[in-house]
Parts: C-alpha cells; sequence; structure tokens
C-alpha cells in the first residue's frame, strides 16, 4: 500500500542516476519512475511509507548536491496520482477533459493529487516533461462540474503557485481528440 510518494529531479543525467541510487539504498521504497526529462533532467520518484519516502528524498538531496533542482514528498498521495505517472490507467468512463498544464514536473504531480481529492474525476495521466521543453501535463475526465472543480482547485493549490501555466475544462470532447490522448 502506498502511502506517499517522493521524487527528485537534477539538472545531471549521471548525477541523477546516481541519486536514484542511493535513494532506492537508503530505505524500503519502491521505484514508481527514473527517466530522462528535458531539458537534460533526470527525475526518479519512489513510493512507500512516509518514513521511508523521507529518508529516501533525502539520500537523493545530498547526492544530488549542486545539480539538485527541485524535490517534494506527497504524505498522503492518492493511489491513482502513481498509476497516472505511468500512464496506466483506464478511466471507467470519458466524460469532460481538464487538462492542466505546469512549469514544472513536481507542480504536476501535486496538482494531480489536489485534483483528485478534491472531485470524483479520474487521472488519465501525468506527462512528465519528455519532449515538452521543461513543461508537464495533467489530462483528466469527469463529469462537467467535477472536472471543473478539480482543475482549479489544482491551480489554486497553494504549493503549485506561479507553476501553473495554463488548464482549460473540454465538457465534450470529440472522440478523435480522446483517441489521440489515449
Amino acid at each position: 500500500m502506498v502511502h506517499a510518494l517522493g521524487m527528485v529531479e537534477v539538472n545531471s543525467i549521471p548525477k541523477g542516476i546516481e541519486a536514484g541510487d542511493a535513494m532506492l539504498k537508503a530505505a524500503d521504497v519502491s521505484l514508481a519512475a527514473a527517466q530522462t526529462a528535458c531539458a537534460g533532467k533526470y527525475i526518479v520518484i519512489v513510493t512507500g511509507d512516509v518514513a521511508a519516502v523521507k529518508a529516501a528524498v533525502e539520500a537523493g538531496r545530498e547526492t544530488a548536491a549542486e545539480t539538485l533542482v527541485d524535490s517534494m514528498i506527497i504524505p498522503n498521495v492518492d493511489p491513482q496520482v502513481v498509476k497516472a505517472i505511468s500512464a496506466c490507467t483506464e478511466p471507467d468512463r470519458y466524460e469532460a477533459l481538464g487538462i492542466i498544464e505546469t512549469f514544472s514536473l513536481a507542480a504536476a504531480i501535486v496538482s494531480a493529487d489536489y485534483a483528485v481529492k478534491a472531485a470524483d474525476i479520474s487521472l488519465i495521466e501525468i506527462r512528465l516533461g519528455r519532449g515538452l521543453g521543461g513543461k508537464s501535463f495533467v489530462t483528466l475526465t469527469g463529469d462537467v462540474a467535477a472536472t471543473r472543480y478539480a482543475v482549479e482547485t489544482a491551480r489554486g493549490a497553494e504549493e503549485t503557485q506561479g507553476m501553473v501555466a495554463r488548464t482549460v475544462v473540454i465538457p465534450s470532447p470529440h472522440p478523435d481528440i480522446l483517441k489521440a490522448i489515449f
């Protein structure tokens, strides 16, 4: 059972891999993702109990040293967030489409967690900075009111102030747009 999610973002690929190794050796955590991101960054995301994730992130921060760009911990992460990072989600229904674009990888993950906790929506994907010039985005679906509320809650989160680029809610997306997203 996942209780927490932690991430370290590094501006050096070799140091990012080294930080990931240190994170996994420092505590009993599971690797959720380890990948390159634009522009020459590397991210490592781990899950586990809160204390283990905190210890792992601290080890990653120490190893990354001067190459550290950002780090974050979400103590009570919603399980949908972990699945959406890996694009392993299949919502039961596709209704309104919400999109949250962020300037940072951490802001996308935090925004997704806020959105899914705010309303009865399903996360589709959290796309983290690959081929996006350092930006990230979250896609989600639900009824129109829930989708609007989830997107607005994520946009207003204190932790992401200044990091949300744009948001939209499409009440009735064309089936071809849905196919392109999935």
